[in-house]
């Protein structure tokens, strides 16, 4: 394949390129080599040995010199990580028939899976894309974050498209749209979940946060591009008007009489809820086998993707009640009242916590921890909406990173000062479980589905759900 190949109207060498690479080490003869300034190294210092190993054309910025003799072609720009992504995804074509993107702070991974397994009962080949990796019916492989860098997103996407998988759900992080990740991407179908407190360390601020989510809707969405939009959430009427500004059918789902499809009822139980709802105005009842109301809002809502693909909504809502819990998002453990959540913003806590109180006969535990490295704000807050909503908190380590341990927990105990603080996770969970009582419900926060703890210079393994799952043993005995 030449480089005009890949690039529209491109002038200069035209080389072959065998393939794309951002890592130098990486270089052979024949490759793109894409020097990029990231957050931690700039890409551009390792330019001379990617040119050394055989590099046929450099990608950079603009302002960035030439070095002298160079002979490759010299693909200088102002925005280099979106003509990488673009590059990516023709070099790595074909991408799936249906690429399925979500947004919002809290609730991308769950609605991704969910719509994947929709799509699957619906009989067409799917996958998800996202926190959990890439994941189709019986496979399962770690990306290593949200949103991948371009050249591995796409080629994974072409992986998929060549065997077979028409659908893809996928989730669109704000940091993956701010870094032009996913340009390159053209969804059939774009969703919003909501927008509450995030990252504000990389984004500095709310505004600055919801414009990067902003770009999905902006700038990858197309004419023909549908829009979902989960009406009654933070932040929904910003969306709105930018779907709207952009020319986007629109579909709404919520509480109100105005939606698409609306959530008219919801009866929770020992297993899951009852829902009616409507879609277009027609009634329909569904057991969804998932807890909290935030669940029944994820299943609607990927119900409602699905339906704007012009899935039978007959089929959709049977499949409904056949879907699985999400890894790490309200995960009950075994049988019992534990439940594992991701839930590592202010929202996303306050939402599990409300979630686990409609099945507490007894009281509500929560064990609780806040990453290193990462906005610091939402500390306090998390730690009060836990003295709130919980009658007996532990506060313990998350990620600790690069940070002081103590030092998060103490930020944390501000918001939560009758709360015990046990440092060491795996006890803490231990004695969490020890506390129970008959009727008691427990959340455990934070990690979700990761199986790793981040401490310092290196990762220990670590699962909640194994940890809960030897407590609970441990507490039987």
């Amino acid at each position: 394949m030449k480089l005009s190949d890949v690039i529209s109207g491109h002038m200069g060498p035209d080389p072959e390129i065998s393939d794309l690479v951002l890592d130098s080490r990486q270089v052979q003869p024949g490759v793109v080599f894409a020097a990029l300034k990231g957050t931690q190294v700039d890409g551009r210092t390792f330019i001379p040995q990617a040119l050394s190993n055989g590099a046929v054309a450099i990608l950079t910025h603009a302002d960035t010199p030439k070095p002298e003799g160079c002979e490759a072609a010299w693909l200088a720009v102002e925005d280099p990580a979106s003509l990488l992504a673009q590059i990516a995804a023709q070099f790595y074509a074909p991408q799936p028939q249906h690429l399925m993107c979500i947004t919002g702070t809290n609730g991308k991974t769950s609605v991704a899976d969910l719509l994947r397994q929709l799509c699957l009962a619906c009989g067409d080949e799917a996958a998800s894309v996202g926190t959990l990796g890439v994941c189709t019916a019986n496979t399962r492989q770690d990306l290593g974050m949200t949103s991948p860098d371009a050249i591995t997103l796409h080629k994974a996407l072409q992986s998929l498209a060549k065997s077979g998988v028409t659908h893809v759900a996928l989730e669109a992080s704000s940091h993956g749209l701010d870094q032009r990740r996913l340009d390159g991407v053209v969804p059939s179908v774009v969703a919003f979940t909501n927008l509450t407190q995030d990252h504000l360390d990389y984004h500095g601020s709310m505004a600055a946060y919801a414009q990067a989510k902003l770009r999905l809707f902006d700038r990858l969405a197309t004419p023909t591009t549908k829009a979902v939009i989960w009406k009654d959430a933070p932040g929904a009427d910003l969306f709105l008007d930018h779907a709207e500004l952009n020319g986007l059918p629109v579909i709404t789902c919520g509480h109100g009489s105005d939606v698409s499809v609306r959530l008219l009822n919801r009866q929770a139980h020992e297993t899951g809820q009852a829902l009616a709802f409507e879609v277009n105005g027609e009634p329909f009842a569904a057991e969804l086998p998932l807890v909290g109301a935030f669940q029944a809002h994820n299943a609607l809502l990927a119900l409602a993707m699905a339906h704007s693909l012009d899935m039978p909504t007959a089929e959709l809502v049977r499949a409904l009640e056949s879907l699985q819990p999400i890894p790490g998002r309200m995960q009950r453990v075994g049988r019992s009242a534990v439940y594992v959540d991701y839930a590592h913003t202010p929202d996303g806590l306050e939402t599990a916590l409300q979630a686990i109180s409609e099945h507490a006969r007894g009281v509500v535990h929560v064990v609780l921890g806040c990453g290193g490295d990462r906005d610091r704000d939402k500390r306090a807050k998390m730690g009060a909406i836990a003295q709130r909503l919980a009658d007996h908190v532990i506060v313990t380590d998350d990620n600790p990173r690069r940070e002081d341990p103590a030092s998060i927990r103490a930020a944390i105990l501000t918001g939560c000062p009758k709360a015990t603080e046990i440092a060491d996770r795996r006890a803490a969970i231990h004695q969490a479980m020890q506390n129970l009582g008959d009727g008691d419900v427990l959340l455990i926060a934070g990690k979700g589905h990761e199986q790793g703890q981040i401490l310092a210079d290196r990762t220990v393994p670590f699962d909640d759900v194994k940890v809960a799952q030897e407590a609970l043993e441990a507490v039987d005995v």
